[in-house]
C-alpha cells in the first residue's frame, strides 16, 4: 500500500500532558479517540511504572514496559477511551495522583477491530492504514516460523510484542538489526544490547505487507498465551523508523526524517544502555533534554540529547549511549509537522 502524506500528524498521534487530581477525571484535547495510550508520571521522586493501555485488550487492562509482568487490571487506572481522550480513575500513583504531572502518548488505530486470517495464527487487529499503525492480538501456538496478520497493507518497520499471560521481556523488531541472516532481538524492557536469538522472530524472520513471523520464544509465541503486538510502517510526513551511526561529537549526527519531530525514541543496538525518549510537549524548545526511558520507572530527568529540526533531528551529545562514535542506533519518530505539503513545518 502506498501511503499518502498526512497533513496534520496530531490527528493520529499526540502527546498530552496533564495533572493528576486524586479523584476521577476526563483527559480531553487529545484530538481523537485513542486506541493506544501510554502513561508515565514525570515528577522527581515519583518513580512509577510506565503503563500501556489499548482498545483491543480493553480499558483498565495494562502492561508495564519497565517490567516483565503479565497483563494486570487496574479498575481505577485508565477506565475508558473517549471521543477526544480518555478517562482516569482515582489511582494515586501510576495515573492520577493529586498534583503530579503526567505524560500520555496516544495513537489512533481503527476505533474498532477485525479478525485477520492472513497468517497461520488468526489475529484480532485494529489497523489504521492511513497512519501505518496497528494493534494485533493473538494466541501463541508454540510453533516456530508461524505467521500473523498485521493489517497494515505495508511491511512493518517496527514491532513491539508482549506476552500478556506470563512474565516475559518485551521484544522489538526493526529491519535495522533483524534479518533472516541476523536473527536478533532488542528488549524494550531492559538496557541490554541486541542478542542473537532465532526463537524470537523465527529462522525466516519474514516480514511483508500482510504478515510477520514469530519463532517459538515464550515472549512472542508461547503456546496458549495471549499476546499483543504494536506494528508500525513508515508514512511520509508522519512517521519514520530507522537507524543512524554516532559520531561522538556535540556537533552530532543529523538524521533526516522528512518532518519536524514531535516524539523520538532511540536505543543503541550494540551498546548496553537505556532507551531515551523525548517529545515536544515536555520540551517546547531546543535542546531536547527532558528524558524518560521505557525500561525504567525513574522520574523524568535532564540530559542533553538532540535538537528537533524542521526536517529531522541532530544529536548534541558525546555520550556513547546515544551518539558514541561508530556505534549503531535505532529510532522511532513521529511528526509535529511535515516538511512539505499544505501544512509545511517551520524550524524551532
Amino acid at each position: 500500500m502506498a501511503y499518502t502524506t498526512i497533513k496534520k500528524p496530531s490527528d493520529y498521534f499526540n502527546t498530552k500532558i496533564y495533572t493528576g487530581n486524586g479523584s476521577t477525571q476526563s483527559i480531553s484535547s487529545v484530538g481523537f479517540q485513542p486506541d493506544l495510550t501510554w502513561l508515565k508520571v514525570r515528577l522527581a521522586g515519583s518513580g512509577q511504572d510506565h503503563t500501556w493501555y489499548d482498545s483491543v485488550r480493553g480499558a483498565t487492562k495494562f502492561i508495564e514496559s519497565n517490567t516483565t509482568n503479565a497483563e494486570a487490571t487496574g479498575s481505577n487506572y485508565l477506565t475508558s477511551f473517549d471521543s477526544d481522550g480518555f478517562t482516569l480513575g482515582n489511582d494515586q500513583s501510576h495515573v492520577n495522583a493529586s498534583g503530579d504531572s503526567y505524560a500520555s502518548w496516544n495513537w489512533l488505530g481503527a476505533n474498532g477491530t477485525a479478525s485477520n486470517t492472513d497468517g497461520s495464527i488468526t489475529s484480532t487487529v485494529s489497523a489504521n492504514t492511513t497512519s501505518g499503525f496497528s494493534i494485533v492480538s493473538y494466541t501463541g501456538n508454540g510453533t516456530g516460523n508461524s505467521t500473523i496478520g498485521h493489517g497494515l497493507g505495508a511491511t512493518p518497520k517496527f514491532i513491539i510484542v508482549k506476552n500478556r499471560t506470563t512474565a516475559q521481556q518485551w521484544g522489538t523488531y526493526s529491519p535495522s538489526f533483524v534479518s533472516a541472516s541476523e536473527p536478533r532481538i532488542l528488549y524494550l524492557s531492559n538496557t541490554a544490547s541486541y542478542a542473537n536469538d532465532t526463537n524470537v522472530w523465527g529462522t525466516s524472520a519474514s516480514f511483508n505487507n500482510n504478515t510477520f513471523t514469530v519463532g517459538d520464544w515464550n515472549g512472542s509465541n508461547q503456546s496458549g498465551s495471549n499476546f499483543i503486538a504494536y506494528c508500525f510502517a513508515d508514512v511520509k510526513g508522519f512517521s519514520k523508523f530507522g537507524n543512524y551511526t554516532g559520531n561522538g561529537s556535540t556537533d552530532g549526527t543529523f538524521v533526516y526524517t522528512g518532518f519536524k519531530p514531535a516524539w523520538l525514541l532511540i536505543k543503541g543496538t550494540n551498546v548496553a544502555a537505556s532507551w531515551r525518549m523525548v517529545d515536544n510537549k515536555r520540551n517546547t524548545f531546543n535542546v531536547m533534554d527532558k528524558k524518560l526511558s521505557p525500561p525504567s520507572a525513574n522520574a523524568e530527568s535532564t540530559e542533553t540529547i538532540c535538537d528537533f529540526l524542521s526536517n529531522g533531528f541532530k544529536m548534541k551529545s558525546t555520550d556513547a549511549a546515544i551518539n558514541g562514535s561508530g556505534n549503531n542506533f535505532i529510532y522511532m519518530a513521529f511528526a509535529e509537522e511535515p516538511l512539505v505539503g499544505d501544512n509545511p513545518c517551520t524550524a524551532r
